[in-house]
């Protein structure tokens, strides 16, 4: 586990290793941990994403007292549900990263403001595996599932409108209907920063409700710059619209210009293309209209990379498990080959080859088993991944031949594009995934699925009880 820090002065951010209290490490071990998130990012993330996309940083060392006294410092802000683990103040080491919060391609003058998006998109596709058991996984995305659960358990107020497979589809009207619904609920799949500063945003339940008219007046500079618009409910919606178009360009562009890593043969989702559970898709059947599926995204935009990579769980966590359990009963037999498995690392150019193997055929091996359980904690990876969209306002004398630009109606937007929270899924967390997958569906199946049922058997009583009696007149 990690924790962020911000230094402004040098426009960077330090990341933190935290601990369970009765789990301490070595300054080694915290220093190889480090390495490994950083070695993972340049040695596979890169390759899959893209050059431009992936920010690697770099472990550096600090001075402990440097580290005492930063950790008291930001300890009061740390969320209350986060505060089960300790901060690591005795080994030194952290991550170095650039502030993603700012436009990342090219230098810009420090005057002009600065917008950040931050998005968590989450899993943008229906399992194909035919290991599913559970048939409402081959209907419903795991996101919309997990919500009846989340907020059952206390954890969000109300059910999020927001369905990734609706971002997912490269549709334009499904794509703004994501986003608006992000941000009606944002949960913790949507931040939004003014220069650094987070200005719109949700840590958990007891947050207040999301206040459109407050963040429009924080965005209207940006997109109304000559002030033509007055305030009140139609400003908030322009505003809104604005910002959800600006942000539907940036994410269907292209901005990587390096080498980026393509999967052989390249995976195309083969499950549904709409969830059942979309409200979107819901209210377009109420009117007796189809959803459209998809437009299709552009290969070379980071959603696109981000589902592909998504897509190496190409099991669901039914089918991995049994592997997941054969590489364990064969470690418990010969535990010194974990380090030869690479587990733990390193993860080199020999990990990432691996990982472009898409066969699905058993061997009964353990090297087939293992090939699957990396690619799924790669794939899970990319399913928790945080897109950042930097957005700075352009000079009216300003060139733009050497940064990418997004129009919106009244001003054009430099914007740089980058991915967060890319360090690779724990092995040990396979089993708890495995329960907790168990654990959403046989709620939504019992809950909400049985409620679905019980509306339809009712309506179709009542139709068979109706009675048509012609009288003469």
């Amino acid at each position: 586990m990690m924790f962020s820090f911000l230094l402004t002065e040098r426009c960077v951010v330090l990341r933190f290793l935290k601990f369970p209290p009765n789990r301490k490490k070595t300054s080694e071990e915290i220093f190889q941990h480090l390495q490994n998130i950083v070695d993972f990012g340049k040695n596979v993330m890169k390759e899959f994403l893209g050059e431009n996309y992936v920010h690697c940083g770099e472990v550096v060392q600090l001075p402990l007292e440097f580290v005492k006294q930063l950790c008291l410092k930001i300890q009061s802000e740390r969320p209350e549900s986060r505060c089960d683990k300790d901060l690591d103040t005795l080994s030194g080491y952290a991550m170095c990263l650039p502030n993603l919060t700012r436009l990342q391609t090219y230098h810009f003058a420090e005057h002009r403001p600065i917008l950040c998006v931050e998005i968590k998109p989450k899993c943008g596709f229906i399992p194909f595996s035919s290991d599913v058991t559970h048939e409402m996984k081959h209907k419903v995305c795991r996101y919309c599932m997990h919500q009846h659960l989340k907020v059952a358990t206390g954890k969000w107020k109300q059910i999020s409108k927001y369905c990734p497979l609706d971002l997912y589809s490269g549709n334009k009207q499904r794509m703004h209907f994501a986003l608006k619904s992000l941000l009606q609920e944002a949960q913790n799949n949507l931040k939004i920063f003014k220069n650094g500063e987070l200005i719109y945003g949700c840590k958990d339940a007891r947050s207040p409700v999301a206040d459109w008219s407050e963040l429009a007046h924080h965005l209207k500079p940006f997109f109304f710059p000559s002030n033509g618009l007055a305030s009140g409910p139609h400003c908030t919606r322009a505003v809104i619209r604005e910002l959800v178009h600006v942000i539907t360009r940036v994410l269907l562009s292209s901005s990587d210009k390096g080498r980026a890593g393509t999967l052989r043969p390249g995976l195309r989702p083969r499950g549904p293309r709409v969830c059942e559970a979309s409200p979107f898709s819901r209210s377009l059947r109420c009117q007796g209209k189809n959803t459209p599926e998809r437009s299709g995204l552009p290969k070379g935009c980071l959603l696109y990379k981000t589902l592909q990579v998504q897509m190496l769980d190409l099991l669901d966590i039914e089918g991995l498990y049994p592997l997941y359990n054969r590489v364990e009963r064969y470690l418990e037999e010969f535990p010194e080959e974990r380090k030869t498995l690479q587990i733990d690392g390193p993860y080199d150019e020999a990990f990432y080859q691996k990982l472009l193997d898409l066969s699905t055929e058993d061997d009964g091996t353990v090297a087939f088993a293992l090939t699957k359980v990396q690619q799924y904690r790669v794939a899970m990876t990319a399913k928790d991944c945080s897109i950042m969209i930097a957005l700075s306002p352009c000079l009216q004398d300003a060139s733009s031949d050497q940064r990418p630009v997004v129009p919106s109606s009244r001003s054009r937007f430099a914007f740089s594009v980058s991915v967060l929270d890319l360090d690779l899924k724990p092995y040990e967390s396979i089993p708890h995934q495995y329960k907790l997958d168990g654990k959403i569906v046989n709620y939504y199946s019992k809950t909400v699925c049985a409620k679905d049922n019980a509306v339809m058997s009712t309506r179709f009583k009542e139709s068979e009880d109706c009675t048509l009696v012609l009288h003469k007149v």
